[in-house]
C-alpha cells in the first residue's frame, strides 16, 4: 500500500471512530442521565456516573481492541438505563441503586467465567426478553408527545430537525436532535439565568448498600437486558463481519469495569450493539485486520467526552426535564421498534402463538409501570411472561392431537 493510500485509510479509521463515539454518546446520553436521576442520583452524582461510564468505555475499548486486534467496541447499556427509568426510586435510595449496579456487574463477570449461567439467560425465550424491553421503553418513547404539548416552542424545533435529518440521513438524526436541544437550552440560558459550569465532577464515590427491592428491581433486569439486548447482539453483529469475539475476556473486562465504575454512579458497560457495525464494517477500513484502530479511536474519543461531560450536565441543568426526555425518547424509537418486532413477529421460535401471547402479556405488564411489594414492573413482566409461556406450553402438549 502506498503512503498516500495508507494515510487515507488511517484518516478514515479515525473519522469513523470519532463519528461512532459521537453517535453513541449523543443518541443515548439523555436516556442514561434520566435513568440515573430516576433511581436517586442528584445532578452531581449523575454527572459523576456519566463521566465514569465514558472513562470505562474508553479504557476497555482501547485495551480489548489493541489486545485482540479486532474492532471490539464498548458502550454503556442503553436498555439498562431504560430499566432504571422503569424501576424508579428503590428502598435504600441511591446507595442501594449503586449496590444493584455492582451485583449486575458481578453477574456479567460470573457469566464469562461460568458458561452455565449464560445458557440459563439464553434459555429465556427471546420474544419475552424483547417484550420486557419494549414495555420498559414505551413510556420513554411517549415523552416527546406530552412534551410538545407542554412546551411547543422548545420541543417542536427538536422534533422537526429530527424528522428532516431522519429522512435524509437516519444515522445522524438523533445527533441533529441533540444539537438542536443544546441550541434551545443555550437560548434559555442567554435569556434567563446562566448556569454555573462545573468542569470536574463534584460527587465522589458512593458507599453501596444492597436491599432486596434494589436487587430484584434493578440488578436482575439490568443484567438480563444487558446480556440479551447488548452483549449477545453485539457478538452476532461482529460475527456477521467475520470476527469471533473472545467471549470470556470481553464479559470479564466489561463486568469488572462496570463494578469498578459503579461506586461513582456508572450502571453498566458492555459490548456495543447499536454502534458495533460502524467500526466492524468496511466504512472504517478496507482491511479487516486494521479495523481495530477505529475502536481504539472510539475509546480515545470517549475519554475526551468524559472530560467535558460534567460541564455539559451543568449546562443542561437550566433546561426543563422534558427537553432531555424528548431527546431520550427520540433516541429509543429505533430500539423500541426492533424490540416489538422481535417480540411479536419472529416466526422462528417454537410454538409462535404461545410465545406471542406470552410476549404481549410481558409487554403490557412492563409498560404498566406497576410496583408490587417494592419491586418494579420489569421484574414482574418477566415472571408473568415466563409463567404464561410455561403453562400454555405444558397444557398444549398434554392435549390430544
Amino acid at each position: 500500500m502506498t503512503a498516500p493510500h495508507h494515510r487515507s485509510h488511517t484518516s478514515q479509521s479515525v473519522i469513523t471512530g470519532i463519528a461512532a463515539a459521537l453517535i453513541g454518546y449523543t443518541s443515548t446520553f439523555a436516556v442514561v442521565l434520566t435513568g440515573l436521576q430516576t433511581v436517586g442520583a442528584d445532578r452531581r452524582q449523575a454527572a459523576a456516573g456519566l463521566v465514569a461510564l465514558c472513562f470505562a468505555i474508553g479504557v476497555v475499548s482501547l485495551v480489548l481492541s489493541r489486545r485482540y486486534r479486532m474492532p471490539l467496541t464498548i458502550a454503556w447499556s442503553t436498555p439498562g438505563a431504560a430499566v432504571l427509568v422503569s424501576a424508579g426510586q428503590v428502598t435504600g435510595g441511591w446507595a442501594a441503586s449503586v449496590g444493584a449496579f455492582i451485583v449486575a456487574a458481578l453477574l456479567v463477570v460470573l457469566t464469562g467465567m461460568w458458561p452455565r449461567l449464560g445458557r440459563l439467560v439464553a434459555a429465556i425465550p427471546a420474544p419475552i426478553a424483547q417484550a420486557m424491553l419494549a414495555g420498559i421503553l414505551l413510556d420513554l418513547c411517549l415523552t416527546p408527545v406530552s412534551a410538545v404539548a407542554e412546551f411547543p416552542a422548545r420541543v417542536a424545533p427538536i422534533l422537526a430537525v429530527w424528522l428532516v435529518t431522519f429522512a435524509l440521513s437516519p444515522r445522524w438524526a438523533i445527533v441533529a436532535a441533540f444539537a438542536t436541544a443544546m441550541a434551545v437550552v443555550s437560548y434559555d440560558a442567554i435569556t434567563g439565568a446562566m448556569p454555573v459550569i462545573h468542569w470536574l465532577p463534584e460527587a465522589g464515590a458512593t458507599i453501596p448498600t444492597l436491599t432486596w427491592s434494589a436487587a430484584v428491581s434493578i440488578a436482575i433486569p439490568l443484567y438480563i437486558v444487558t446480556m440479551a439486548a447488548q452483549n449477545v447482539p453485539g457478538v452476532a453483529i461482529m460475527s456477521s463481519y467475520g470476527y469471533t469475539v473472545p467471549w470470556r475476556p470481553a464479559l470479564t473486562a466489561t463486568g469488572l469495569a462496570s463494578a469498578a465504575a459503579a461506586p461513582f454512579g456508572a450502571h453498566a458497560v458492555n459490548l456495543a450493539a447499536i454502534t458495533a457495525a460502524l467500526p466492524a464494517s468496511g466504512e472504517s477500513h478496507p482491511d479487516p485486520a486494521q479495523r481495530w484502530r477505529t475502536s481504539a479511536t472510539l475509546g480515545m474519543s470517549y475519554l475526551v467526552l468524559g472530560v467535558i461531560t460534567s460541564a455539559l450536565i451543568s449546562f443542561l441543568s437550566v433546561a426543563p426535564p422534558e427537553i432531555i426526555a424528548t431527546v431520550a425518547g427520540l433516541g429509543l424509537l429505533g430500539t423500541l421498534g426492533s424490540s416489538l418486532r422481535a417480540a411479536l413477529v419472529d416466526e422462528a421460535v417454537d410454538r409462535p402463538a404461545d410465545c406471542r401471547t406470552a410476549a404481549v402479556i410481558t409487554f403490557v405488564v412492563a409498560a404498566s409501570g406497576t410496583t408490587i411489594a417494592g419491586i418494579s414492573s420489569s421484574f414482574w413482566a418477566l415472571i408473568a411472561g415466563l409463567i404464561v409461556y410455561g403453562i400454555t406450553g405444558v397444557l398444549r402438549r398434554e392435549q390430544p392431537n
